[in-house]
């Protein structure tokens, strides 16, 4: 069986869980990877066929996305071409991480693809929601990567082919520690304004990993530094909390090393905005931004925050089992 495991490259989460997925998918038949997106801060230690330049949300600055930021970046006529000729006829199974161009090519071509993916879980009609309803940005979600059958990722199981998060075998293998620190990961905000926040918790040593950072500093009680893999899973590990953006790996896996856990949604984004109720409803701490009206918030987070504790099974070999048995040729 000829298999194509399609990712999208935008963020680090898809990536991240796709290093543990792909070795399952590929016990199954010959497994070629696309992965487009130019947004991730992560390798993927596997062969890539089909590298596209694909659609991707830019980070702002200031807590949201970067609209003119990412208008500039789209390259509407290239994905048009990538979708007309991308060559899904060649596949018996497609596996779809909300990647468009092979999920738009399958629906043109009205053949199956399957989404394997933490969106889908999101547009689950019994996942949680935010207060506050975003038609538009629930149709992005909905039509940015189209499917014909889904299984999904979510902080916890509320129906049929929706299954709790895939955590990295990198993270299971860790033994938790409180060091006393919190580590942070803010990609949409300027490393000043989080030194700025941050600064004013003066007890709390926090160790920022920054998307924007090129020279590590320190300024008083918090340590800046750039992406790195292996330092921010140690960091996480040994930490008494995590703050982070209201993605889905980041909070999951600090979940699952029963940290306690605060998150802050990406403004106009939705799917960010769904997470962060799916995280309150496992009990984490929710700022809509990181300012100084949500300080109250953040020093009863520090003072009072317990850690969240769930159960995540490693039941990848089995889901993947799964869709091949059901979609499979």
């Amino acid at each position: 069986m000829k298999i194509l495991f399609a990712i999208q490259g935008t963020g680090n989460g898809h990536l991240s869980r796709a290093r543990d997925v792909y070795p399952e998918i590929a016990k199954h038949g010959e497994t070629d990877v696309l992965i487009s997106g130019i947004q991730a801060d992560v390798d993927f230690p596997y062969p890539v066929k089909y590298k596209r330049y694909g659609m991707s949300f830019m980070f702002g600055n200031k807590g949201g996305v970067d609209i003119w930021g990412t208008a500039r970046k789209v390259k509407l006529l290239q994905l048009l071409k990538d979708i007309k000729d991308f060559p899904v006829e060649d596949y018996d199974l497609i596996i779809n991480d909300f990647e468009p161009i092979t999920a738009w090519a399958c629906k043109k071509k009205k053949l199956p693809c399957i989404s394997l993916s933490h969106q889908c879980a999101v547009l689950h009609p019994n996942a949680p929601l935010p207060d506050e309803d975003d038609p538009m940005g629930r149709l992005v979600l909905q039509r940015y990567a189209p499917t014909t059958d889904a299984y999904g990722f979510h902080f916890k199981e509320f129906g049929p082919q929706i299954y709790t998060p895939v955590i990295r075998k990198d993270i299971r293998r860790l033994t938790p520690t409180n060091l006393g620190h919190y580590t942070v990961y803010l990609p949409a905000y300027a490393d000043e304004r989080i030194v700025h926040h941050l600064s004013q918790f003066p007890d709390a040593r926090w160790e920022v990993f920054s998307k924007h950072n090129k020279t590590p500093f320190t300024k008083g009680n918090v340590t800046v530094r750039g992406i790195d893999n292996a330092a921010f899973t140690q960091s996480m590990a040994s930490a008494a909390g995590v703050l982070c953006g209201a993605g889905f790996e980041g909070p999951a896996e600090a979940m699952y090393l029963g940290k306690k856990v605060m998150v802050t949604p990406m403004q106009a984004q939705y799917e960010q905005q769904c997470n962060a109720a799916g995280a309150a409803a496992m009990g984490a701490a929710v700022i809509k931004t990181l300012d100084d009206k949500n300080y109250p918030i953040i020093r009863r987070w520090i003072d009072e925050g317990k850690p969240i504790e769930v159960n995540y099974p490693d039941i990848t070999a089995d889901i993947i089992a799964e869709i091949v048995r059901k979609h499979g040729k």
